[in-house]
C-alpha cells in the first residue's frame, strides 16, 4: 500500500517593493506622452496610431488587481526604461531567483518542524527560470545545505500543482522521503511594460511546500494530498517565445513576442470551463459533492475568471472565504498564486475539512489537487 502523502508547511517571501495601480498608470501614461510626441508626425499623417493612456480604474475592472509587489521598482516605473533593474551577479553568489527561493523555503521547513538535512529532494517548479543550467533547484539544494537530488520543471502557471504531483509521486514511490517544492516567480522580467492590455498583470514573489509522508510528518498538522489530476492541451493563446535560439534568427531580437503575450479573451473563453469541468470531474470520482468542500484556492490570475470558475464548481456564489483572493494585493504571480491563498487562508480549517488546490495557464495547462485537513 502507498503511502499517505502530506504538505507539512508553507513558505512565503514577499518582496519589499510595492507598486499601486496609480503609480503603474502614471508611468505608462508619461511613456505614452513621450511616445506620441516623439512620433506626432507620423501620427498626424496617419502612417501610425497613437497610444492610448490607461488608468486605474481600468486596471482593477478588467483583472481585479490593485497593486503587485516587485523585486525593482525604479526601473519598472521609470518611462525611459519600463524594465526591472536586477543586475546580473558573480557566478559565485547566489542568484537572486536562489535567494528568494530560500526565503520562501526556510519559512516552509520551519512550518514542518525541520531541517534542510531533512529534506533529500528539491524541485525548483516556475513559469521563467534564470537560466538553462545549473538547474536552479540545484543551487538552492546547495545554498540551504539539503542533500539528494533537485531538478527544475517548467509547466507555466501550473509549475506548483504539478511540481507538488511529482513531489508526491517520489514519496509514495520511496526515492524521496521529504520533497521540497519552491516556486521563485520574478514575472516582471518577461512583462512588456508598455502594452496597455498587460503591463498591469505580474507581480513577483516566491512560494514553497514540504511534501513528506504522513508518517515522517513531525506534527500532527498540514493537509493530506488525497488526488492529483494532471491535464494539458496545446494552445499558442499565452506564449512567450524568448529562448536560447533566438540569437541564431537576428531578426527576432527585441521583437515583442520575446516577452509575454495572451490573447485575453480567448483564455477566458476556453480556460474556465476547462478548469470547473476538471475540478468537479475529478470530485465526482472520488465521490465528494462540492457542498463537502470548506474551501478552493484557485490561480490568482484574474478575478473574473476565479469567480467564474469557483461558482461552477460550488454550483452558487460562494463566499470570500470558500474562494479567497490575494490577487488585489499580489497581482498574478504565476504558479505561486494558488500557493499564496494556501498559504494565507489555511489555518482556520479544522481538522478533516476538504478543499482543493487548483492552478492553471499557458500550455494550456491545469493542475488540481484534493486536500483534506489533517
Amino acid at each position: 500500500m502507498s503511502a499517505s502523502v502530506v504538505i507539512s508547511g508553507s513558505g512565503l517571501f514577499t518582496p519589499p517593493d510595492k507598486i499601486s495601480n496609480e503609480e503603474l498608470v502614471a508611468s505608462f501614461n508619461a511613456w505614452v506622452d513621450l511616445h506620441n510626441e516623439a512620433y506626432g508626425d507620423q501620427i498626424a499623417s496617419g502612417q501610425i496610431e497613437p497610444k492610448t493612456p490607461s488608468s486605474a480604474e481600468f486596471i482593477e475592472k478588467a483583472s481585479g488587481i490593485k497593486s503587485r509587489y516587485v523585486i525593482n521598482k525604479a526601473g519598472i516605473l521609470d518611462p525611459h526604461r519600463m524594465v526591472p533593474d536586477i543586475p546580473e551577479r558573480e557566478n559565485t553568489e547566489n542568484s537572486v531567483m536562489c535567494e528568494i527561493a530560500c526565503h520562501a523555503a526556510r519559512e516552509a521547513m520551519q512550518a514542518a518542524g525541520i531541517m534542510a538535512a531533512d529534506i533529500d529532494a528539491v524541485i525548483v517548479a516556475a513559469s521563467n527560470m534564470q537560466r538553462a543550467y545549473p538547474a536552479m533547484a540545484i543551487e538552492v539544494q546547495a545554498a540551504l545545505g539539503a542533500t539528494g537530488f533537485a531538478f527544475d520543471m517548467n509547466v507555466a502557471c501550473s509549475s506548483a500543482t504539478f511540481g507538488i504531483q511529482q513531489a508526491s509521486d517520489a514519496v509514495k514511490s520511496g526515492s524521496a522521503r521529504r520533497v521540497l517544492v519552491v516556486n521563485p516567480e520574478i514575472c516582471t522580467g518577461h512583462l512588456n511594460f508598455r502594452d496597455r492590455d498587460s503591463h498591469f498583470i505580474f507581480g513577483d514573489v516566491a512560494t514553497a511546500v514540504v511534501v513528506e509522508s504522513t508518517e515522517s510528518a513531525s506534527k500532527q498538522q498540514g493537509w493530506e494530498i488525497l488526488d492529483t489530476r494532471m491535464q494539458t492541451l496545446f494552445s499558442n493563446n499565452i506564449r512567450n517565445n524568448f529562448g536560447f535560439l533566438n540569437r541564431a534568427d537576428e531578426s527576432g531580437i527585441g521583437q515583442l513576442d520575446k516577452l509575454f503575450v495572451q490573447e485575453g479573451r480567448k483564455v477566458f473563453k476556453e480556460v474556465c470551463p476547462a478548469v470547473a469541468q476538471q475540478i468537479s470531474s475529478q470530485l465526482d470520482s472520488m465521490g465528494i459533492s462540492s457542498g463537502d468542500l470548506k474551501r478552493i484556492w484557485l490561480h490568482q490570475a484574474n478575478r473574473n475568471m476565479n469567480d467564474l470558475i469557483a461558482r461552477k464548481v460550488f454550483g452558487r456564489d460562494p463566499s470570500p472565504e470558500e474562494s479567497p483572493t490575494i490577487l488585489d494585493q499580489y497581482a498574478n504571480t504565476s504558479s505561486a498564486g494558488s500557493i499564496i491563498a494556501f498559504h494565507k487562508h489555511s489555518a482556520d480549517l479544522d481538522s478533516g475539512d476538504l478543499a482543493v488546490l487548483c492552478s492553471f495557464g499557458a500550455g494550456y495547462s491545469i493542475g488540481s489537487i484534493i486536500l483534506r485537513c489533517r
